[in-house]
C-alpha cells in the first residue's frame, strides 16, 4: 500500500446544525477555522457547502468565494472542493458557483432517495452541471449513490463530458439509499476498474459508517472522506470535538495499515490537478 491516501473533510454540510454538534462550523469564517484545523491534522481537500444568516443551506456564490479565498488564505495549497449539491439550491441555481473556478466541484450523476425526500438530479442538469465544469476546468467529484451512477460516469466520460481522470467517490449509509454493505462496496471497486481503468477512487460513510468505510478504503487502496457533514460523533457517547479529530482518526487507520498520508503535492498528482498558486 505505496499510494498515499487523500483525506477530504467534509466540513459542514447542509444538514447538521449545532444543536446536533456545537463543533459544526456554520459561518464561513468558522468554516476556514475548522478547514485550517484539518489542514494542519491531515486533510488535503475540503468538501464544501455555505450556510446563510440563519444556518440554512445556500448556494450563494458570494458566501463560496469567501470561503473558497479563505482556505487558500490560510491552507495553502488544499484543494477546494465546492458543492453542487442539491439540499442548497435548485435548477441552475447549484452551479452559481462554478465561475469561481475551484479546484473541484462535486457532481452528482443521479437521482436516489434520501431518508424524507427524493434527491433529484435529472439528466439536463447534469449535463449542464458538467458542460460547467468542463469551461471553468474544474474537476468533478464523482458522487455515487447508486451502481448506475458509475455506469453514468462511465458514459460521460467516454463522451467527454468528464475531463481527465475520472474521480469517483462511493456514498453509502444514507437511509433508503445505499446501505453499507462489504460485498457491494467491493463490487464497486471492480465496477470502477473495469469501466474506468486504474482510476482513483474514494468512499464516504454516513454515521457510524464514516469509520468503517476509512477501514475498507484504507486498506483497499482508495481514497477517504470525513467529517461533520457525515458524522457529528466519535463514537455514540461522544461528540467529535472538531473536524480535525475526525481528520486525526482517518490518519490513525492509515498509520496502522502502513498507508502514507497524502501531502497536498501527492493529492494534486494522483488527481490530475494543477499545482497551487
Amino acid at each position: 500500500m505505496t499510494t498515499p491516501c487523500i483525506i477530504c473533510v467534509a466540513i459542514t454540510g447542509s444538514v447538521p446544525t449545532k444543536a446536533d454538534n456545537p463543533a459544526v462550523p456554520i459561518s464561513v469564517s468558522e468554516q476556514i477555522e475548522s478547514a485550517h484545523e484539518a489542514f494542519e491534522a491531515g486533510a488535503t481537500i475540503a468538501h464544501c457547502h455555505v450556510r446563510d444568516d440563519d444556518g440554512k443551506p445556500t448556494s450563494d456564490p458570494t458566501r463560496f468565494a469567501n470561503l473558497k479565498q479563505g482556505i487558500e488564505t490560510h491552507c495553502p495549497g488544499m484543494i477546494v472542493q465546492l458543492s453542487t449539491g442539491g439540499r442548497s439550491g435548485a435548477g441552475l441555481a447549484r452551479g452559481g458557483m462554478l465561475p469561481l473556478a475551484p479546484d473541484m466541484a462535486s457532481l452528482s450523476v443521479g437521482s436516489n432517495n434520501f431518508p424524507t425526500r427524493v434527491y433529484e438530479n435529472p439528466p439536463e442538469l447534469i449535463d449542464w452541471l458538467a458542460s460547467e465544469m468542463v469551461k471553468y476546468d474544474v474537476k468533478p467529484e464523482i458522487e455515487a449513490f447508486d451502481l448506475s451512477h458509475i455506469f453514468r460516469a462511465a458514459d460521460m466520460y467516454r463522451n467527454g463530458q468528464i475531463k481527465d481522470t475520472p474521480y469517483v467517490q462511493f456514498v453509502m449509509g444514507v437511509k433508503n439509499a445505499m446501505p453499507v454493505d462489504r460485498e457491494v462496496f467491493d463490487f464497486y471497486v471492480h465496477t470502477v476498474q473495469r469501466l474506468l481503468g486504474d482510476v482513483p477512487w474514494c468512499a464516504a460513510g454516513i454515521g457510524a459508517n464514516q469509520i468503517v468505510l476509512n477501514e475498507w478504503s484504507v486498506t483497499a487502496g482508495g481514497h477517504v472522506r470525513t467529517g461533520l457533514e457525515d458524522n457529528v460523533r466519535l463514537d455514540r457517547d461522544t461528540l467529535a470535538p472538531t473536524n480535525a479529530a475526525l481528520v486525526k482518526r482517518a490518519v490513525e487507520v492509515c498509520n496502522r495499515h502502513s498507508r502514507p498520508v497524502a501531502t497536498v503535492a501527492d493529492a494534486r498528482s494522483i488527481l490530475g490537478l494543477r499545482k497551487a498558486a
